[in-house]
Formats: C-alpha cells, structure tokens, sequence
C-alpha cells in the first residue's frame, strides 16, 4: 500500500512537472542566456568566465560588464566584480555593461540601472540590471520594482555590500 501511495505521489510531481515546466526547470534563472546570444570579449581558454571570480559568462549574462586593462579585453559576471578590481586601484577603460533588452554591450555612463528588483542579483543580494533606454528601466522597474539611477550610483550601491564582508 505503501509502495502504491509513494508511486502516485511521485507521478503527479512529475505531472506537475510536465505541465509547468518553468517553475520545475531549476537551471533556468533570469540572468541567463543562450550560448548563441551571448557576446565574450575575452580570448583564450578562459574566455567564458568572469576573469575576477570564474563565473560562467553566459549563465550570469545580463549582468555581465567588461572594460579594456593593459590593452586586452576582460568581462566580468556582475558589477560587483567590476567594482572589486576597481578598488584594487587599477584603470580600467572603456567600461561597457549589458543592455538587459538587446543583449549588446553599452557604455556604462549611458545605461540605466534598475537596482533592486525581485530578480535576483549575481555576486549579490541586490540585483543591478542595465537598460541603454529609461523606457525600458520603467517597463522593466513596473514588474519587478526597484530604483533607476545612474552607473556612479549603482557603483555606490555595491561599496554598500562591500560593507558587510570586507575587512
């Protein structure tokens, strides 16, 4: 009896399964992308990870930001990591984030973050999504809530984190 109860409780979760397969598909997370869609910067064996913490590049993708160091490109998983290099005292330049709506590189001082929305964050419990057009940062803050603001004051925002762990 038992055997037979444990079997229906295991065929209407995979059921349930079947029919919402959004909610069941635990790899599917809103940063990601596919493969194709993706843009990597980098060259080399290690071009699809974030070049300060090893993320993967692609999964963590509509966070991603990269900027030019000693002549080569680097693309990190979030600005969290960019902002970690930066407070080691090195010059980036030409610092670019991801348009959450195209999927292309921006210029970061042309971007609209929205900063703490219900969509979870990488490398952080605050997320930071980029959008080349406020329109979109107000589609896209109306969902899921948050504050826009500009790339100095999103920076600001992650020293906050910053706070908690650093010593």
């Amino acid at each position: 009896m038992v055997k037979i109860l444990g079997a229906m409780v295991m065929g209407l979760l995979l059921l349930g399964c079947a029919t919402q397969k959004s909610e069941c598909t635990p790899n599917k997370i809103f940063q990601s992308v596919k493969k194709s869609d993706a843009t990597l910067l980098q060259e080399g064996a290690q071009k699809g990870q974030c070049v300060r913490c090893g993320m993967d590049l692609v999964k963590f993708y509509k966070t991603n930001h990269a900027a030019i160091h000693d002549g080569k490109n680097i693309q990190y998983c979030s600005l969290h990591c960019l902002e970690e290099h930066l407070g080691e005292g090195v010059e980036l330049k030409n610092p670019k984030v991801v348009d959450v709506t195209s999927l292309q590189f921006i210029d970061v001082t042309k971007a609209y973050y929205v900063v703490g929305s219900s969509k979870r964050g990488t490398m952080t419990q605050v997320s930071k999504y980029a959008f080349l057009e406020e329109a979109m940062a107000k589609e896209f803050q109306a969902k899921f809530g948050g504050e826009i603001m500009d790339f100095a004051h999103a920076r600001e925002k992650v020293q906050e984190d910053f706070k908690y762990y650093k010593k």
